[in-house]
């Protein structure tokens, strides 16, 4: 059932002190704010326009172009800077925990290697969760809800900012080098999304520099489509998947598309990994043959071969799959409680990490100590295997899990022969990797979910089918992680590309496609549920079903703030530091005597937003005798201080300067997108979501402003799907989330 919410105002951020009950799945936060999509066609673009000529459009054209490419270029760096970083850096940990582990030869001697194990873990966790914690916290975890959250329209605070790419680079090497359960692929999501940000700008407000140039990308909805490539460019880097990465950011991230940014995209995401693979086959002494696939390289499948019989097989790991990563997403959401309720403290939030960093070391020698799985060297999946517990010319086999990358042991699985690990070993570990990884996702450190999904999947789908390994690991490997996070087209692109092989194409397919409609029979993915915790307003692709009964004056915000068509100073300052409101309309009052003699109308004459007027007020653009601004504003006057506007509170105005007035119709937009009042919500809905839009005016039959609809106007309400069933509940607005 729907109810209509009666508001005193838009000004939402003030309609609620109370806190948001823990763990609660039914609030929105009034903290996020919109992005600007809309072009603003006023007086001063429309000039601006006039003067452009097919050069102008071919030149910015092309600088897209090659934005894209340096973009592409810069991302597969910073994968390069990760990469070379945990080599050398796990190299030398790796060889001092061999170095111990050989010299023990009896369990009364195994303290050694573990204290110089735990203490070599512990350094990198306790740094990198300390740049989380203290220096900034959106570089917590993989960074895709978030980024899914920017491409769909909101403003995520200090997500795509320098000090965040630097925290996440150092943050997700310090995960690797600590042995933490955390991938490095997500992060790169993050990266590559504040690379393209940054890059698109053409200015560096860290820095405090401007280079002059991409002055016409300095607007909301150039840069999403920057971001977009981005991320499909950190896809391309981390797994060597230019095609998966653009169907990654289709699929899971971007919420506006068009043909012209698929290219830009693929092209930018086919630079990315070109660069990264040439740099590191040069750097490990293969110039010019690209060997080195991304940073996650799955190797050669030798046994591709299935047949028929073998498809209900995938379907029944598929359901597995879906029905582990249902139970991941719930037990999950569990511990987010727990941890808000207790680990609320910042020494709190880096005594779990360090907990947990101290409990995977333990658990690891735990297993070691009491399993026996020793095979002949030469069979070793590692490069640094280790005899503990086995007889000389022998390595143990549950070491070799523990003891290299994450990505190392994925591939391990995927190829080694049944003669290196027995089933009770997998077991184990599989068991292990499960519960590690669950209660890993979360803590306060860069890391993602992709590989460590993948792991856990590809140790129980070994278990599945010990005649035909490959197959049967990569398709428990992707059946878990499809459960977890429910990707379905970009993840079976992308394990195609990383395997090598179009073969794995169907059972990916069918396996991923089982899995996903398994999960969500029971729970939303992790992402979606991380985004839910958090409050932001994520609009689906699609409007509620069954609300045509519902209508804009049911929907919108009522009573508006407006503006006339020349304001005072002084009003438009109080306005401003009254309410928090980023779109005003600008109405004009006319006497209309034909309809009724002396009565006054207030019709609309147009929008304009809050970073507008913060630059007419901090460039004083006032109406005065002494006065002239109409040559000295233009568009770029607005794109100077894009994206960080001033606050109210920063300007500095004479008390004669409040007298004076302000000509909004110059700079206001003309052409605002208008409903009727009784536009049903459906309709309303795929107009602000097909258009990308931050305000939709509602109007009367009288072409009067009778309310205004915002994105959080049409996220409040939720469709809910759970075990087969469907509802439609009404979110409650909060300004405090705790």
């Amino acid at each position: 059932m729907y109810q209509s919410m009666d508001f005193k105002g838009y000004d939402l951020s003030n309609e609620s002190e109370e806190i948001v009950p823990i763990g609660s799945l039914n609030h929105l936060s009034t903290k996020y704010e919109s992005l600007d999509y809309e072009v603003i066609e006023n007086e001063l673009y429309r000039e601006e326009e006039q003067k452009k000529g097919y050069r102008y459009v071919v030149q910015k054209d092309f600088s897209r172009w090659m934005t894209f490419f340096w973009i592409g270029v810069t991302t597969a760096f910073i994968g390069i800077i990760i990469f070379i970083s945990i080599e050398i850096g796990t190299t030398f940990k790796f060889n001092m925990i061999k170095k111990y582990f050989d010299g023990c030869t009896e369990a009364d001697c195994v303290y050694k290697p573990y204290l110089v194990a735990l203490l070599l873990n512990l350094i990198p966790s306790l740094v990198g969760s300390c740049l989380i914690v203290y220096i900034e916290p959106m570089a917590k975890g993989s960074g895709i809800p978030a980024v899914k959250c920017f491409l769909n329209g909101i403003k995520v605070p200090r997500l795509i900012r320098l000090k965040t790419l630097v925290v996440k680079v150092i943050g997700v090497t310090c995960v690797a080098l600590g042995g933490m359960w955390g991938g490095k692929e997500g992060p790169m999501i993050h990266a590559g999304s504040i690379v393209a940000a940054g890059v698109s700008q053409g200015k560096s407000i860290t820095f405090n520099k401007d280079l002059g140039a991409l002055n016409f990308f300095r607007e909301d909805h150039e840069k999403r489509d920057f971001v977009s490539g981005g991320a499909a460019a950190g896809i391309a880097a981390a797994f060597g998947a230019p095609v998966g990465g653009l169907l990654f950011s289709l699929e899971e991230g971007a919420s506006f598309w068009n043909q012209a940014l698929t290219w830009r995209t693929f092209f930018g995401s086919m630079v990315s990994m070109f660069t990264l693979h040439s740099v590191l086959s040069a750097y490990h002494g293969h110039p010019g043959d690209l060997t080195y696939k991304g940073l996650l390289n799955f190797g050669e499948f030798d046994d591709l071969s299935y047949h028929i019989l073998d498809i209900p097989v995938f379907v029944l790991m598929g359901i597995v799959g879906g029905l582990t990563g249902a139970l991941f997403c719930h037990l999950n959401l569990k511990l987010f409680i727990f941890r808000k309720r207790y680990v609320n403290k910042d020494w709190k939030k880096i005594l779990e990490v360090l907990i947990v960093c101290a409990t995977t070391v333990t658990i690891s020698f735990l297993l070691i100590l009491f399993t026996s799985d020793c095979k002949k060297l030469g069979l070793d999946p590692t490069d640094h295997p280790i005899q503990f517990g086995c007889n000389d010319g022998e390595f143990n086999a549950m070491a070799s899990l523990w003891f290299q990358l994450l990505e190392g042991t994925v591939r391990s699985l995927f190829h080694d022969t049944p003669d290196v690990f027995n089933t009770t070993t997998v077991v184990y570990f599989c068991i292990c990797a499960y519960f590690i990884t669950l209660w890993t996702y979360g803590v306060h450190f860069s890391g993602g979910v992709l590989i460590p999904g993948l792991c856990t999947g590809a140790a129980w789908g070994r278990l599945v089918g010990r005649a035909n390994i490959g197959i049967y690991s990569l398709i428990g490997a992707a059946s878990q992680l499809g459960g977890i996070t429910r990707m379905t087209i970009s993840l079976t692109i992308i394990l195609v590309e990383a395997t090598g092989s179009i073969t794995f194409g169907l059972p990916l397919m069918i396996c991923l496609m089982t899995a996903k409609w398994v999960g969500d029979f029971f729970s939303e993915s992790i992402y979606d549920t991380q985004i839910e915790l958090s409050g932001m307003p994520l609009l689906a692709w699609d409007p509620p079903p069954l609300s045509s009964n519902i209508y804009a004056n049911n929907l919108m915000t009522h009573p508006v703030i407006t503006f006339k068509t020349k304001e005072t100073v002084g009003n438009i300052v109080k306005i401003l530091k009254t309410y928090s409101h980023n779109g005003f309309p600008v109405i004009e009052y006319v006497q209309n005597y034909e309809l009724d003699e002396g009565k006054t109308k207030c019709y609309l004459r147009g929008l304009i937003l809050r970073s507008q007027l913060i630059v007419l007020l901090e460039n004083k653009v006032f109406d005065g005798p002494l006065t002239n601004y109409w040559d000295s504003v233009t568009m770029e006057t607005f794109r100077e201080d894009y994206p960080r506007y001033s606050s109210i509170d920063d300007i500095e105005l004479l008390q004669n300067d409040l007298k004076l007035t302000i000509d909004l119709s110059r700079f206001m937009n003309p052409s605002p997108y208008i409903v009727q009042h009784t536009m049903s919500l459906p309709r309303v809905f795929k107009l602000f979501r097909a258009m990308g839009l931050r305000h939709i005016v509602v109007v009367n039959d009288s072409n009067e402003v009778a309310g205004i609809v915002t994105r959080k106007d049409l996220a409040r309400y939720k469709v809910i799907r759970h075990m087969g069933k469907i509802c439609v509940t009404e979110l409650q607005f909060s300004s405090k989330m705790d």
